[in-house]
Protein backbone atom coordinates (compact mmCIF):
# COMPACT_ATOMS: atom_id res chain seq x y z
CA UNK A 1 0.00 0.00 0.00
CA UNK A 2 0.74 3.60 -0.73
CA UNK A 3 1.47 6.25 2.13
CA UNK A 4 2.38 9.38 2.39
CA UNK A 5 4.78 10.42 4.88
CA UNK A 6 4.57 14.41 5.70
CA UNK A 7 7.68 16.30 6.57
CA UNK A 8 8.45 20.44 6.88
CA UNK A 9 11.02 23.16 7.54
CA UNK A 10 11.94 26.58 7.55
CA UNK A 11 14.94 28.33 6.51
CA UNK A 12 16.11 31.51 7.98
CA UNK A 13 17.41 33.28 4.88
CA UNK A 14 16.41 32.96 0.89
CA UNK A 15 19.48 31.31 -0.15
CA UNK A 16 20.55 27.90 -1.89
CA UNK A 17 23.09 26.74 0.48
CA UNK A 18 20.61 27.13 3.38
CA UNK A 19 17.17 26.02 1.33
CA UNK A 20 19.57 22.43 0.34
CA UNK A 21 20.75 22.05 3.86
CA UNK A 22 17.64 22.57 5.46
CA UNK A 23 15.77 19.82 2.83
CA UNK A 24 18.43 17.86 3.32
CA UNK A 25 18.50 17.62 6.77
CA UNK A 26 14.36 17.28 6.58
CA UNK A 27 14.53 14.37 4.33
CA UNK A 28 17.27 12.35 6.21
CA UNK A 29 15.10 12.81 9.30
CA UNK A 30 12.50 11.20 7.24
CA UNK A 31 14.01 8.40 5.64
CA UNK A 32 15.44 7.50 9.07
CA UNK A 33 12.47 7.74 11.76
CA UNK A 34 10.44 5.71 8.61
CA UNK A 35 12.97 3.07 7.38
CA UNK A 36 12.46 4.24 4.29
CA UNK A 37 14.53 3.23 1.36
CA UNK A 38 14.37 4.86 -1.95
CA UNK A 39 13.36 1.95 -4.11
CA UNK A 40 9.83 1.69 -2.38
CA UNK A 41 9.76 5.44 -3.21
CA UNK A 42 7.05 5.99 -5.71
CA UNK A 43 7.44 9.84 -6.23
CA UNK A 44 7.96 12.96 -3.84
CA UNK A 45 6.34 16.44 -3.71
CA UNK A 46 8.24 19.39 -2.36
CA UNK A 47 6.68 22.59 -2.06
CA UNK A 48 7.86 26.18 -1.15
CA UNK A 49 6.45 29.06 0.14
CA UNK A 50 6.89 32.37 -2.46
CA UNK A 51 9.42 33.45 -0.55
CA UNK A 52 11.89 30.71 -1.16
CA UNK A 53 13.13 31.45 -4.66
CA UNK A 54 16.88 31.19 -4.73
CA UNK A 55 17.02 27.07 -5.48
CA UNK A 56 15.15 24.03 -6.08
CA UNK A 57 14.75 22.08 -2.45
CA UNK A 58 14.85 18.71 -4.24
CA UNK A 59 18.54 19.21 -5.23
CA UNK A 60 19.01 17.85 -1.49
CA UNK A 61 17.52 14.29 -2.37
CA UNK A 62 20.25 13.75 -5.52
CA UNK A 63 23.13 14.07 -2.11
CA UNK A 64 21.91 10.69 -1.19
CA UNK A 65 23.01 7.20 -2.05
CA UNK A 66 20.51 5.22 -3.86
CA UNK A 67 18.05 8.01 -4.64
CA UNK A 68 18.96 9.02 -8.56
CA UNK A 69 16.05 7.77 -9.75
CA UNK A 70 13.27 8.89 -6.81
CA UNK A 71 10.78 10.90 -9.24
CA UNK A 72 10.59 14.21 -7.59
CA UNK A 73 8.58 17.77 -8.44
CA UNK A 74 9.23 21.10 -7.07
CA UNK A 75 6.35 23.60 -6.84
CA UNK A 76 4.41 26.56 -4.93
CA UNK A 77 2.61 26.31 -1.99
CA UNK A 78 -0.79 28.72 -2.18
CA UNK A 79 -0.26 31.98 -0.70
CA UNK A 80 -2.74 31.67 2.17
CA UNK A 81 -2.21 35.38 4.19
CA UNK A 82 -0.77 35.03 7.51
CA UNK A 83 0.68 31.47 7.02
CA UNK A 84 4.19 30.38 7.73
CA UNK A 85 7.15 32.05 5.68
CA UNK A 86 10.29 30.47 4.11
CA UNK A 87 8.53 26.79 4.85
CA UNK A 88 9.52 23.71 2.58
CA UNK A 89 7.18 20.87 2.76
CA UNK A 90 7.11 17.50 1.91
CA UNK A 91 5.00 14.29 0.94
CA UNK A 92 6.45 11.06 0.25
CA UNK A 93 4.73 8.27 -1.31
CA UNK A 94 6.27 4.92 -0.32
CA UNK A 95 4.74 1.59 -0.92
CA UNK A 96 5.13 0.27 2.70
CA UNK A 97 3.10 -1.96 5.15
CA UNK A 98 3.63 0.28 8.37
CA UNK A 99 -0.15 0.95 9.24
CA UNK A 100 -1.12 4.68 8.59
CA UNK A 101 -1.09 5.72 12.67
CA UNK A 102 2.68 4.69 12.88
CA UNK A 103 4.04 6.45 10.03
CA UNK A 104 6.19 9.07 11.59
CA UNK A 105 5.91 12.50 9.94
CA UNK A 106 8.74 15.01 10.77
CA UNK A 107 8.47 18.80 11.10
CA UNK A 108 11.35 20.64 12.05
CA UNK A 109 12.12 25.18 13.17
CA UNK A 110 9.31 27.02 12.96
CA UNK A 111 6.97 23.84 10.89
CA UNK A 112 6.43 22.64 14.12
CA UNK A 113 3.62 24.91 14.18
CA UNK A 114 1.89 23.34 11.22
CA UNK A 115 0.70 20.13 13.00
CA UNK A 116 1.28 20.78 16.69
CA UNK A 117 -1.07 17.76 17.12
CA UNK A 118 1.33 14.85 15.96
CA UNK A 119 3.59 13.12 18.34
CA UNK A 120 6.13 13.26 15.92
CA UNK A 121 7.17 16.86 15.09
CA UNK A 122 10.76 17.65 16.53
CA UNK A 123 12.75 20.73 16.84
Amino acid sequence: MIRGVRGATTVIENEEKEIIEATEVLLRKMIEQNRIEANTVASVFISVTEDITAAFPAKAIRLIDGWTFVPIMCMKEVPVPSSLTKCIRVMMHVNTTIPQEEISHVYLGEAVSLRPDLKTSIN
